[in-house]
Parts: C-alpha cells; sequence; structure tokens
C-alpha cells in the first residue's frame, strides 16, 4: 500500500462562533434601479446608492439609512468621554463633523442620526458600523487617547468608546 502524500496530519477546526444575525435594513435584494429615496434624494443606480441624481420616473423607495432614522434604530454608537470633552468639545465635534462630512459625500448610506449629551458625555447614534468605526479611528488618529471598539455578537451593531 501505498503512503499518503501532503500535510496528512492536519487538524480541521470546527467554527465555534454561531453566524451573525441578518441584519434586518440590509436588502435581501436589490432596489429596480433607477430607485429614489424620497426623504434624501439618494438614489440606487448602478448596483449602489450614491447622490446621484434619479431621473423623473425613478421608483420611490427609503433608503436603508433613511429607513434607521425613522425607525430610531443605529447600526453604531460612538461615546466619548473624559475631562478633554470639557475643555476641548468644539474640536472633537469638528473632527466628528469632518469625518461625517467626507464619508456622506461618497457613502449616503453613512451617516450621523444624532449627536446628544449624556451622564459620561457625548453619545453618537450613526446609520452604519462603519461610520461609527470610522468616528472612533478619526478621533484616535486627529486627538490620540484611548479607543476601544466593541461588536456585538447578538445583534448588527458596534459600540465604540474613545476617551481622554
Amino acid at each position: 500500500m501505498k503512503a499518503e502524500r501532503g500535510n496528512t496530519g492536519r487538524n480541521y477546526r470546527q467554527p465555534t462562533a454561531q453566524p451573525s444575525p441578518d441584519d434586518p435594513y440590509k436588502a435581501t435584494r436589490k432596489p429596480p434601479e433607477p430607485t429614489r429615496c424620497p426623504e434624501c434624494n439618494a438614489s440606487f443606480q448602478d448596483g449602489r446608492w450614491t447622490w446621484q441624481a434619479a431621473p423623473r420616473d425613478a421608483h420611490e423607495q427609503m433608503c436603508p439609512a433613511c429607513q434607521r432614522i425613522q425607525d430610531e434604530f443605529p447600526a453604531g454608537y460612538v461615546v466619548i468621554r473624559g475631562d478633554y470633552l470639557k475643555s476641548h468639545r468644539d474640536e472633537i465635534l469638528a473632527v466628528v463633523n469632518g469625518k461625517e462630512k467626507r464619508e456622506k459625500a461618497e457613502h449616503p448610506l453613512q451617516r450621523i442620526m444624532e449627536i446628544k449629551d449624556v451622564a459620561i458625555g457625548l453619545q453618537i447614534a450613526t446609520t452604519d458600523s462603519h461610520m461609527a468605526r470610522g468616528i472612533g479611528e478619526a478621533l484616535h488618529s486627529a486627538l490620540q487617547g484611548d479607543l476601544k471598539i466593541k461588536y456585538s455578537k447578538d445583534e448588527n451593531l458596534v459600540r465604540v468608546a474613545w476617551k481622554r
């Protein structure tokens, strides 16, 4: 009998993590093209949401970002706290708003839903988990400090905490 060739002692690891739950705001199929969001006027063309103007006869459907805003159901939270916030609030908000402006220009679904004062500092709710992470990374890059990012296993949600 011939000896087996190759790496026969390889142990295959079974995945232990459960698959992430389906995002109710992620479409199961693409909307018809062209589609225009009646709330923000973003359009779905060439397979993605853009700020490109839609034709007059475009199908109307609310985009996922506007749907999240209407439902008050964020995909990400950023919490900003620390003594630095008290004395540099305007600088911090300039970094946050600048990040949103840059991202929103290219990606209409990445938006800030609200910025509100909470007992420990500021809380920012976003329509997209990438936006929340991006805000945290922008703060860390511009102002240093401590950044923590935690993805929820049970939900499609990210929590970002930054302090200095």
